[in-house]
């Protein structure tokens, strides 16, 4: 069972250290009503450094790595990033409109950034996730369903679900069944 201390804000997830990004904008209807779960790894499959965080800085050296020659020049971000280790770091607050989605579709509606809160699991499609980051994930999405109450289990998808052929992630090795039913054991735990 995930501890129960995601805490949140003014927006920002008070246990996550903050880098602020600057690839966010206004959502244009306020709304937070999907959590999005991605993966990623720079270089791909590799684990630990900053280069996730200077990517979402706009500070990613393109010349540090072949792969970086690639993206360096992408204005992306996510709300939070889960490392391996379960340190979290929060790049945009979570009533900004965080970059993370791109051409997406979720229940016939387009757009997903301008409703979604996007976290970022450092790893890849098919390698396991640790269990920090599993503990970190079910008590974070815990605390947005209580903060954001449009956010619920029904409403919570990998991006793979709303740009299918165009992305995999969080890819096989995401365990959703006991994601999930760790979310509904919290949910009862809090009465809910």
């Amino acid at each position: 069972m995930a501890e129960l201390g995601a805490s949140i804000k003014d927006h920002w997830l008070q246990q996550a250290r903050r880098q602020p990004s600057p690839f966010f904008n206004a959502r244009p209807q306020g709304e937070m009503s999907l959590l999005m779960i991605h993966n990623i790894a720079l270089p791909p499959q590799t684990y630990g450094g900053d280069w996730i965080e200077r990517l979402f800085l706009g500070q990613l050296p393109a010349d540090a790595h072949p792969y970086f020659a690639t993206i360096a020049d992408l204005q992306v971000s996510a709300h939070l990033l889960i490392r391996r280790t379960g340190e979290l770091v929060q790049f945009v607050p979570f009533d900004q409109r965080a970059w993370h989605a791109g051409r997406s579709t979720f229940q016939g509606r387009d757009n997903c950034n301008d409703f979604a809160i996007g976290i970022e699991l450092e790893g890849s499609d098919l390698q396991p996730y640790t269990q920090k980051q599993y503990a970190q994930l079910i008590a974070v999405t815990c605390g947005l369903m209580q903060t954001y109450p449009e956010i619920t289990s029904a409403r919570i998808c990998g991006h793979q679900q709303v740009a299918p052929g165009r992305k995999t992630d969080p890819g096989p090795a995401f365990d959703w069944s006991m994601y999930l039913q760790a979310l509904e054991a919290n949910k009862k735990e809090l009465g809910g």
